[in-house]
């Protein structure tokens, strides 16, 4: 018999540590179908946007750092400190090649509303590409062109993709973690983690999950 798991993982495009996040939750889930290949994950990603003032175009991203940590060595000490963590998972992030700090709500709603489009596979193409555009390609993700072809290039076609980018009638509505920040990982809505714990660790909770499911039995 199946088991599901319900995993809702909350997250930012522009949070380095949700990408982290996502790979090790990744591994975590391939350890999962090895060891229990009668359990899926169902997984329900909200978009929060972590800065809903920033500029519709977005802000010079260095000075938003300096602003933000207060002197250059805050910022080297801070971005070598995710580095250091990506690398550890098999990601390169170079923040000197990020030209801006975009507002996030036009490439949320776009990832939330395009899960009426296609399946979930597709969905997590279009994820990964919005990812990869902002910390691999210094792309601008706030503006609805550079949206539109990743979305194509991860073969959603274009019309209903630019649909949603133009309509004013579908808003995004950040969702809301009660102060835990991103990510953040619920299982069963039950079991809660915040922060890009390591594959070990999610995995674990996992497992806590699936004991809990067959107390409940």
């Amino acid at each position: 018999m199946k088991l599901i798991i319900d995993l809702d993982v909350y997250f930012d495009f522009i949070c380095p540590w949700c990408l982290i996040g996502k790979r090790q939750l990744q591994v975590a889930i391939d350890k999962l179908k090895r060891t229990h290949p009668q359990v899926d994950v169902n997984i329900r990603w909200r978009g929060v946007q972590l800065l809903p003032a920033m500029p519709i175009d977005g802000i010079p991203f260095k000075a938003f750092y300096l602003q933000r940590l207060g002197s250059s060595m805050a910022v080297r000490l801070r971005q070598e400190q995710v580095r250091q963590a990506a690398k550890g998972i098999g990601v390169e992030i170079d923040f000197e090649r990020i030209p801006r700090m975009p507002n996030t709500a036009k490439a949320h709603s776009l990832l939330s509303n395009a899960l009426k489009l296609e399946d979930a596979k597709r969905h997590d193409l279009l994820l990964e590409g919005i990812y990869s555009a902002y910390f691999h390609h210094s792309e601008n993700i706030s503006d609805a062109s550079t949206l539109e072809k990743i979305a194509t290039y991860c073969g959603y076609e274009a019309g209903p993709i630019k649909a949603i980018l133009d309509s004013p009638n579908v808003p995004f509505v950040s969702a809301n973690t009660g102060g835990k920040g991103v990510p953040y990982f619920v299982f069963d809505g039950t079991f809660a983690l915040a922060g890009a714990q390591p594959a070990t660790i999610l995995y674990q909770v996992m497992l806590e999950s699936l004991e809990a499911k067959e107390i409940e039995v």
